[in-house]
């Protein structure tokens, strides 16, 4: 019996109800349910759900008693808001409210005053605290120390007792773990637990913005015995069952600089139809479900990458070693391999597990020389001609079904930093994305594809990556900004891909193009992975799940577990735990993946607020990337972006409109999208603020 869902079914029409009440209405009698039930309450009432009355044993769904679960966000000031999860209007809460809850924590609170927009309240509970460890700056001073928070939203100090600093000195940048936390009069008290540097240092900096994520390179003990045991190479008795394309032309195709290689490719033709093979390390052969080399897996949950540094989800003996596809050495693989017809069809298809030996380590730039003709680099490879230029069909084929289908493609520039060895940064340049990019992305997602409708039909626990469609009230502002530039977006309210498609297309070289491509990725929601298969909007794909990428990515893994477990008949598959497991590992990783998004991002501020402090008074062409009531934002071409403050605009009485993403003036009007030059006027890499003024 599943009693948390049981239980809040039959509270919320007992409205208030004792564990014996619980019991009858359930029609509970037996011992080891009793105490089942009564773990699902706790479990309950510690998420906020229930509500446990102070006098007494009698219990009420939360929402019952008027009581609203939320995150709270944090401010400098004292006072916060709480980030409700029913997705209504913020709640304000004042510091004497708060009641100790900090930034982050998962509350309870009640309203004290008005509703809507002008509710304000305080906090009843706090149910999950949002984290237990600090970053910022130890400061000492008669006799006292103390912890000053990178992130002004912990807005109050963490005392450290003298004989908790841990050896911290004066100015430098600390991990403080706390360990009472506070109330409304005292500030909460914490230990030292990592000493980062000099404030100020490249180094410090960079290690506080990683740490305030909750991210470290070294992994655990028992993982790093679990990682020292695994086999260096394969050996033959783990080859039985496999099927062998040792003796294919498979190659790999990564960055220069990549160092985990888990996938492959093998491509050939019968008759009009192209034979596509892609093969992916098996790693789930060597990680085993539950073993600590998976549990750290998925605490991780994805690697993590910096332009200095990488924070990988498996250590380096599996991610560099035995799980990457090197050349000239045997791989355990899954392969799935496609027959795909000239129509981008993929005609059959199977998945099995394999052993291949790659051919060669090629890279982006090396495949985009053959395919450009460059003589010099075809020379070297003169063996895997035929095969590049196959793939180069495919790929061809494979972006014209896309596109007819409707998928979108954004084509949004990335840029890489480099660094030189002290962490200075050298240059901010663009990502080049040529075919050869394009060949990968088109053969994963054939083979994500694949495999996803693949075990759709077999309707096993699984993990999907979805996309859903724009909620109703983006698509209508984003509809809003079309009508007043004199476009359209067809079919109402429930536009498909295709429609945003042949938008983009419509518009491509107009002077619109940029705003309407900026807003129209805003307007689309968030990926993310579910057990439930409701297809992916943006690439206009019935199902899709992320398989080939098992080194770097948690789900991709556990995707890998389900498929040899099916392969191998596991009647455990089809179990009740199995699809609990899956729903935990989809939330997870989509959190994970969220974590690292942000603090690669805030990683890449840093380094490009400090590229840019090195060029204070120059000059640039941008085009406005944000409008606001207190200026506009405006992106360079190496997506460095920065503000132009209202008070260094054209001086006029400006209104900002929301809808339609102006900063209007009488005589001025800044939109999105819009080509301005500025000039560099103020740049700080330790707070990431970048401000322009106008040219």
């Amino acid at each position: 019996m599943n009693f948390d869902r049981k239980i809040l079914e039959k509270a919320r029409a007992l409205e208030r109800f004792s564990e014996k009440e619980l019991f009858k209405a359930l029609g509970i009698k037996l011992k080891s349910e009793r105490d089942q039930c009564r773990h699902a309450l706790k479990r309950l009432v510690e998420g906020g759900e229930l509500v446990r009355e102070k006098k007494g044993a009698r219990f009420a769904v939360a929402e019952k008693t008027g009581l609203i679960k939320g995150r709270v966000d944090g401010n400098r000031h004292g006072f916060a808001f709480i980030i409700r999860e029913d997705g209504r209007e913020d709640i304000f809460v004042p510091a004497r409210g708060l009641h100790g809850a900090m930034h982050g924590d998962l509350v309870l609170c009640k309203l004290t005053r008005g509703g809507g927009r002008s509710a304000e309240g305080e906090v009843v509970s706090v149910l999950e605290r949002g984290t237990d460890t600090i970053v910022g700056t130890y400061l000492y001073a008669h006799g006292y120390g103390f912890v000053e928070p990178d992130d002004t939203r912990y807005y109050k100090d963490i005392f450290i007792p003298q004989e908790a600093r841990g050896g911290a000195r004066h100015g430098q940048k600390v991990v403080a773990k706390i360990t009472n936390y506070p109330d409304y009069r005292k500030n909460p008290e914490g230990k030292i637990t990592e000493i980062l540097g000099e404030a100020g240092s490249i180094e410090a900096d960079i290690l506080s913005i990683i740490r305030s994520y909750d991210l470290y390179e070294e992994f655990e003990r028992s993982t790093l015995r679990a990682a020292a045991r695994v086999p260096k190479s394969v050996f033959e008795d783990e080859l039985t069952g496999r099927e062998d394309f040792r003796e294919e032309i498979v190659i790999t195709i990564d960055g220069e600089d990549a160092k985990d290689l888990d996938d492959a490719i093998s491509i050939s033709k019968e008759g009009e139809d192209f034979i596509l093979g892609v093969h992916i390390a098996d790693v789930a052969h060597y990680v085993e479900g539950g073993s600590p080399l998976d549990s750290e897996a998925l605490r991780r949950g994805t690697s993590v990458y910096f332009p200095d540094r990488v924070f990988p989800m498996l250590p380096r003996e599996l991610s560099n070693g035995i799980c990457s596809l090197h050349p000239g050495v045997d791989r355990l693989t899954l392969s799935v391999i496609m027959r795909v017809n000239t129509e981008g069809q993929v005609a059959a298809s199977k998945i099995v597990k394999s052993v291949i030996r790659s051919k060669a380590r090629m890279t982006y730039s090396s495949v985009q020389k053959i395919l450009d003709g460059d003589e010099r680099e075809r020379g070297k490879y003169p063996h895997l001609l035929e095969a590049i230029e196959l793939m180069r069909q495919l790929a061809e084929v494979l972006i014209s079904k896309r596109g007819r289908r409707g998928s979108i493609d954004f084509d949004l520039p990335e840029c890489k930093v480099i660094l030189d060895e002290g962490g200075n940064v050298l240059d901010i340049v663009p990502y080049p994305r040529g075919m050869s990019n394009r060949i990968i992305e088109e053969f994963m997602i054939l083979a994500n594809e694949t495999v996803a409708e693949t075990f759709y039909k077999k309707q096993l626990p699984f993990v999907y990556r979805i996309h859903e469609e724009p909620s109703l009230e983006k698509l209508l502002a984003f509809k809003t900004l079309l009508k007043s530039l004199g476009y359209m977006l067809k079919n109402g309210s429930h536009p498909s891909p295709s429609d945003f498609s042949m938008l983009l297309a419509e518009i491509e070289g107009r002077p619109e193009y940029p705003i309407i491509n900026k807003v129209m990725l805003r307007t689309m929601m968030k990926a993310r992975y579910s057990p439930d298969c409701t297809g992916h909007f943006g690439l206009a794909s019935k199902h899709y799940c992320h398989f080939t990428s098992p080194i770097r990515r948690y789900p991709d893994l556990m995707i890998h577990r389900i498929i040899t477990r099916a392969m191998d008949g596991d009647p455990r598959l089809r179990q009740e735990r199995m699809f609990g497991l899956v729903r935990e590992v989809s939330l997870r990783s989509s959190e994970r993946e969220r974590v690292a998004e942000e603090s690669e991002r805030e990683i890449d501020d840093y380094y490009k607020a400090r590229f840019m402090e090195k060029r204070i008074g120059e000059e640039y062409e941008g085009v406005i990337s944000g409008v606001t009531d207190f200026g506009i934002f405006v992106e360079l071409p190496n997506t460095v972006e920065g503000m132009v403050r209202i008070e260094n605009l054209p001086p006029d009485t400006y209104k900002h409109d929301k809808e339609l993403y102006l900063l209007k003036g009488k005589r001025h009007t800044f939109r999105l999208g819009e080509k301005v030059r500025v000039k560099v006027d103020f740049a700080d890499a330790r707070t990431r603020r970048i401000n322009f003024v106008l040219v």
